[in-house]
This record gives structure tokens, C-alpha cells and sequence, in this order.
């Protein structure tokens, strides 16, 4: 099984707010990949690959809101490959309801943007947040909705922060997005402290020199098995990850540079969000299939 656990869609980029859809609209000009957020780009996107997690997101410090509900519209469309996670702000009004919300709509997790919404992730308000997400038995996921805005508070995503949280709530899975770039040294140091902390490689296969640093670092540190598979679709693809992910040996071949092991490589496109991450998807059905993957071990193309 190979399961994306960064994806992304919306109905508007009005849903994202204005600044940060312009953030978004500068930051990608010229790019191959055509900004598409639509539910039938991302089944397109996720053809190759056994199911994805959508990620909602709300700040209300942005004027952004992708709501519940449409994660769990885009969640019905497809509910044996698509698994969905709310968007909770603990800075908007009733933070506890938007949790209870998501469960009431069968939404598997929560998600949180820290610097977007302008909260510390040990925040006492954000602590409680965490308490009801433990409560439903729901993951939280830290992740960033594309790149920062000048209204955003760039320390409160440090991965450092989630320590105390880790600590109160040792049982609760935290997933930490892109390796808590660009503070992945503090990132990787917090996967070996916790047994229940997680990383995700969301956002990283376009920069190829720090992918092979931040799996080689992984590996060094012996956290690679707390890696898990990730591409922050719209602004990355699942397809492009998995090969460049494939491709990490490129960078140490002819040179006396350490090489992450192909096993190693493998088992993190590989590896099974749902089942270490104990999230609740009784319609998920990726975990039985056969994975449809077009890019083998060795980054060539498999015959259909």
C-alpha cells in the first residue's frame, strides 16, 4: 500500500484567503505543475497510488476556511481511497465543536497550522483541542496550507514546540509535515525523543539536495522508520515524490557520500499511515488492494 497522507483540495482559492492564495499564485509562477485543487485533479493525482488523506484548513487569521464539510464531501466521492482530516482552528470560536464536528462527520483526524493561525502548539486553548482529539482517538497532523504569509508567525511552526505536547499527550500520533522544514535537525530529534511523534516528506521532492539530506539524516538518526509517505498535492505530486524519493541515490553515486539504503527508501513509500498512526477508517479498503504505483524501487516505470 502506498498511502498519501498530505493532499490537498478546495472548491475556490477564495478558500484559501487572499493573501495567501497570492502567496501561493507568486510562489508557483512558472511552475509545471498547474495549481488544481479540484477533486477531480486530486482523483487523477491519486490514481497511482493506493488512497490519500485530504487535509482541510481554517484560519481565522487569514480568512481561510476549506470546512468539514467539504472534506467530507470530497471524502464520499471516493470513501474506499480517500480518508479526511478537519481543518481545526483553536484561535476561532468553539475550537472543542469544530473537533466534535469533524467526528460527527466521520472525519479521521484533525490538522493544524500554527504559524497560519497564530497559536503556540502548546497553547492552553490548543492543549484542549488536543485532549478532545485524544479523547475521539484522532491523530493531529501540524502542516502548513502552502507558504507562509507575512501575517504568519514563522517560530510557532519550530518542531521544538510540539514537545510539550508530546509529552502531556505521550498516546496521541502527531504527524510533523515536511520534516518541520526548514527545522528538520530539531525535527528529527524530536522523532527519536517520542514514541508517537511522526514526520511526513509533504513538500520536499522539489528540492531534491535537501530530500537527500533530510532521509539521510533520518536514516543516520535511525528514525527513518517514523517517515512517513507524503506529497502536498496541489503543490507537489504523488507520482513525482515517489520517483524522487527512488532517485536519492543520484546525489551520492560516484562520491564518497553516504547512500540511504534501498530498503530504507522503500519502506517509507511503503509504510502504512493507517495502521501506525491508529486511525479510524472503516471504508478505507488501500490497505487490501494490490498498490497501483507506476514507479518501482529502482525509479524505472511498471508495466500496467
Amino acid at each position: 500500500m502506498i498511502l498519501d497522507l498530505h493532499t490537498r483540495a478546495w472548491r475556490s482559492p477564495e478558500q484559501l484567503g487572499k493573501a495567501l492564495w497570492e502567496q501561493i499564485a507568486r510562489r508557483h509562477a512558472g511552475r509545471w505543475l498547474r495549481i488544481d485543487a479540484s477533486p477531480g485533479a486530486l482523483a487523477s493525482a491519486v490514481e497511482g497510488v493506493s488512497g490519500a488523506a485530504i487535509l482541510g484548513f481554517r484560519s481565522d487569521l487569514l480568512g481561510a476556511c476549506v470546512p468539514h464539510e467539504y472534506i467530507a464531501e470530497c471524502v464520499q466521492r471516493d470513501p474506499a481511497r480517500l480518508i479526511g482530516f478537519g481543518g481545526v482552528d483553536p484561535m476561532a470560536p468553539d475550537p472543542l465543536g469544530q473537533v466534535d464536528r469533524a467526528v460527527s462527520l466521520g472525519l479521521a483526524g484533525v490538522t493544524v497550522s500554527p504559524a497560519s493561525q497564530g497559536f503556540h502548539p502548546a497553547h492552553s486553548t490548543a492543549m484542549r483541542v488536543y485532549e478532545r482529539c485524544h479523547r475521539h482517538g484522532m491523530p493531529v497532523i501540524s502542516a502548513r496550507c502552502g507558504p507562509l504569509v507575512s501575517q504568519a508567525i514563522l517560530e510557532f511552526d519550530r518542531p521544538g514546540a510540539w514537545d510539550e505536547v508530546a509529552r502531556n499527550f505521550p498516546r496521541m500520533p502527531i504527524v510533523i509535515s515536511g520534516l518541520g522544514w526548514p527545522w528538520v535537525d530539531e525535527c528529527l530529534e524530536l522523532l527519536a525523543k517520542h514514541a508517537r511523534v511522526y514526520a511526513d516528506l509533504s513538500g520536499l521532492a522539489s528540492r531534491p539536495w535537501e530530500l537527500h539530506q533530510t532521509l539521510l539524516g533520518a536514516s543516520s538518526h535511525g528514525v527513518a522508520d517514523k517517515i512517513l509517505f507524503a506529497s502536498g498535492f496541489p503543490f507537489e505530486h504523488p507520482i513525482k515524490t515517489i520517483e524522487a524519493i527512488y532517485s536519492l541515490h543520484a546525489f551520492s553515486h560516484g562520491t564518497q557520500l553516504p547512500a540511504v539504503p534501498r530498503s530504507v527508501l522503500r519502506a517509507i513509500v511503503e509504510r502504512d499511515p493507517i495502521g501506525e498512526l491508529s486511525i479510524d477508517a472503516p471504508g478505507f479498503v488501500g490497505a487490501s488492494r494490490r498498490t497501483e504505483s507506476t514507479v518501482d524501487a529502482d525509479g524505472g516505470r511498471l508495466r500496467p
